[in-house]
């Protein structure tokens, strides 16, 4: 699985993450341009084989849009700290390696 952190979380959930997640990646360090456009971070997740994880609306809209891969986690949650947030992915890891292996669903919604 490899997930793909947007530009509003942390590149500290990198290392947080990869542990429980495997491979990990933020649009900053991916080779995008900073900062990177939405369309052009949907584009290099399905490029990628990687999941979205943001707290953008704009990633559910382009999954209504434009269907799967890839796969959008949006994160209904507002600001919340980095540790926050590590936490949060790690008590949903079940739901999202469902989504994951899932060819019916394509966005999970965490609140």
């Amino acid at each position: 699985m490899k997930l793909l952190l947007d530009a509003n979380l942390s590149w500290r959930l990198i290392s947080l993450l990869s542990p429980k997640f495997g491979h990990v990646e933020h649009v900053d360090r991916c080779g995008l341009p900073v900062p990177a456009s939405d369309i052009a971070i949907w584009n290099w997740a399905e490029d990628n084989n990687a999941m979205i994880v943001t707290n953008d609306e704009d990633y559910y809209h382009f999954s209504v849009q434009k269907g799967f891969p890839p796969k959008v986690i949006l994160l209904r949650t507002g600001n919340q700290s980095t540790e926050n947030i590590k936490s949060l992915l790690i008590r949903h890891h079940e739901q999202i390696t469902a989504l994951h292996e899932s060819t019916q669903y394509g966005l999970l919604e965490i609140v």
